[in-house]
């Protein structure tokens, strides 16, 4: 279990590097393309923080400041909404869906690369380990 452990935190590392490398011309980070991900999945209604730092590799602390930053470039927007002030809806840009646009193909292309080896099956079958795996939860 300890190397497995280990296997997954170097490949998770080195997955993230190569993400990283890729979209740096793009002048995001892996982080903030994820979220642009997670706002571009929930359409035009947009999505709360709290459903972002839910689905976010980052967690709940960072979703403020990788939002910050996205709304400099105006690639996303919050807005309060009017019926409860406290909840906070994000929403990606035009701009957001242009540069997702522009690096679909590359970041695809890469993802190939990356797991391609393994064969669609292999996929499969590593997509429903990981989940099962997952779904244990926090053990602490």
């Amino acid at each position: 279990e300890r190397e497995v452990y280990l296997l997954l935190q170097h490949l998770s590392g080195e997955l993230i590097y190569e993400l990283a490398t890729l979209l740096k011309p793009a002048g995001i980070t892996p982080e903030q393309y994820h979220v642009l991900r997670i706002l571009e999945d929930a359409g035009s209604a947009g999505t709360q923080l709290s459903t972002i730092a839910e689905r976010s590799p980052v967690g709940d602390p960072d979703v403020t400041r990788l939002l910050d930053r996205l709304e400099e470039r105006d690639l996303a927007q919050r807005t309060r909404e009017a019926a409860d002030r406290r909840i906070v809806t994000a929403r990606i840009t035009a701009g957001g869906r242009r540069l997702l646009a522009s690096l679909a193909e590359s970041v695809a292309a890469l993802h190939q690369r990356q797991l391609g080896p393994l064969g669609k099956q292999g996929v499969r079958d590593l997509r429903r380990l990981l989940q099962k795996a997952a779904a244990v939860g926090p053990v602490i």
